[in-house]
């Protein structure tokens, strides 16, 4: 179990405590890989195939990683933020089945947003990557909104409203539209996801996180989309 204030997860409380001071009246949230995201990166492509050999070994390293995970969310509370971007990469049937999920994914998601319940955390997202995603295997987790790559894969905006009862996130394509796009493809965008939500628990926003590398100008016209 790692110190979260050593390390590089220190200097990520640094640079959260320099935003809060910075931009005070901004809500802000800090991205958690989950931990089997995690464990993924550490373990390299053969990560499933691990899994599915050596599930004993990876509980092991799952609670490791979750204990620091935790501390680190403890530590990220006191910081000024408004919640979490709790990402998962693995509720996806090209990757995992159910069960397979509900043994190594769940549980430990379960113990991370735990810990990111009640003040100051008010906006906590769980996002999930990927396609062909485990939506319905997810969408009791205490959050209060989510957000998938909607333009690429299921559920729809419209079809995700009555499947989960807090906000949907979504509506803009990150790489054809936002990043590779221009304004007025992005403003069609804007207005088919309130078309499909009625405008109701609807947060605008791309499927995944906006690349640094998207054209200002349609930064812009999402905003303008959404504000006329």
């Amino acid at each position: 179990m790692l110190d979260p204030q050593q390390g590089k997860l220190g200097q990520q409380l640094r640079c959260l405590r320099l935003i809060a001071d910075g931009a005070s009246q901004v809500p802000f949230i800090q991205t958690i890989f989950n931990p089997l995201a995690q464990a993924a990166r550490l373990v390299g492509e053969h990560f499933i195939v691990h899994l599915r050999q050596h599930p004993r070994a990876l509980h092991v390293g799952l609670e490791a990683i979750t204990q620091t995970t935790v501390r680190f969310v403890e530590a990220v509370r006191e910081t000024g933020v408004a919640g979490i971007f709790f990402a998962t990469q693995h509720a996806t049937y090209h990757q995992l089945s159910e069960a397979e999920y509900e043994e190594f994914g769940r549980p430990y998601d379960l113990r991370i947003l735990e810990a990111a319940q009640g003040e100051p955390f008010w906006f906590n997202l769980l996002h999930f990557h990927g396609d062909d995603i485990m939506f319905d295997l997810l969408t009791d987790y205490p959050v209060q909104v989510v957000n998938w790559h909607d333009r690429e894969t299921p559920p729809a905006l419209a079809g995700a409203l009555g499947r989960f009862p807090g906000a949907l996130c979504g509506g803009i394509g990150r790489w054809e539209t936002m990043l590779r796009g221009d304004p007025a493809e992005v403003r069609a965008q804007v207005a088919d996801a309130i078309a499909q939500t009625g405008g109701r628990r609807l947060i605008v926003g791309t499927g995944c996180v906006t690349l640094i590398t998207s054209p200002t100008a349609n930064v812009r016209a999402a905003r303008e989309a959404v504000e006329s």
